[in-house]
Parts: structure tokens; C-alpha cells; sequence
């Protein structure tokens, strides 16, 4: 009695299993990663830079109000305008006493400058530092 129980558990449990190994084998495997291709991944470079204190990065936002509003207002500037990339509607920007700071990639030169150009046309800023990144051909 026993092991007719064993058995049929046993067998219930491999008929549950087949349509997963099914699925599995399947699945077309996965496109392998930057670093398993030995490549760096796209912002390393640029995350060691921001490790060592000498840049801004967005924890140095500050929580006056005055600041937030800016920050608010070029990032909503920003967004708004549909000509610009992705990349370009989400680049990190610190608004500290009117000085804009912008980082992160853009797609090239032209729209480096057009951020630039938004956010030194929004009400508050005085200055804008530029410290966007063009993106490489490679990536």
C-alpha cells in the first residue's frame, strides 16, 4: 500500500513538472549582459565619477522651496518639450540657489544644448552648469 502511494505521488508530480520543463525548453535563452560580454556597462564610468564627492548628484537637492520649485519647473519645462529624447526628458538636475546643475546622457551635441537652453529660460534660474553627457556611438 505504501509504495503503490509513493508511486502514484511520484507520478502525479512528474505530470505536474512536464509543462514546465516544456516551457523552459522553449524559451529562447536570454541576450547575454554587458558584463558577461565584457563590456562596461553603459554608466559605470560615470558612477565612479559621482563616488567621489566632487560632483553634484541628486541627493544634494536641497528641500527649500524656492529650490524645488525650480527644480519642478525645468523638469516640467523639459518634459514638455516632444522633440527630445528620452534620455534627454529624464537627465538629473539639482536646482541649489538658482544654479541649475544638469547630468546624465543625451543624444548629441544639439540637444545638450537645447536642455541647456530650456532650463536657462525658466523662471528662477540664474546659471545653468552643463554637465550632460553625449551618448557614444557604441551604446
Amino acid at each position: 500500500m505504501r509504495t503503490q502511494h509513493t508511486r502514484c505521488v511520484l507520478v502525479l508530480g512528474a505530470m505536474l513538472c512536464l509543462p514546465l520543463l516544456s516551457q523552459a525548453a522553449q524559451t529562447p535563452p536570454a541576450e547575454p549582459t554587458a558584463a558577461a560580454t565584457g563590456q562596461d556597462v553603459d554608466n559605470s564610468r560615470l558612477n565612479q565619477r559621482d563616488r567621489d564627492g566632487a560632483t553634484l548628484t541628486a541627493s544634494d537637492q536641497t528641500n527649500d522651496k524656492s529650490d524645488i520649485k525650480v527644480a519642478a519647473d525645468v523638469r516640467r519645462a523639459i518634459v514638455k518639450d516632444k522633440s527630445l529624447s528620452t534620455s534627454a526628458h529624464n537627465v538629473k538636475l539639482i536646482a541649489r540657489a538658482g544654479v541649475v546643475t544638469l547630468r546624465g546622457p543625451v543624444q548629441d551635441a544639439g540637444e545638450k544644448a537645447k536642455v541647456e537652453q530650456i532650463a536657462g529660460g525658466v523662471a528662477g534660474v540664474k546659471q545653468v552648469e552643463n554637465d550632460l553627457d553625449v551618448k557614444s556611438d557604441n551604446h
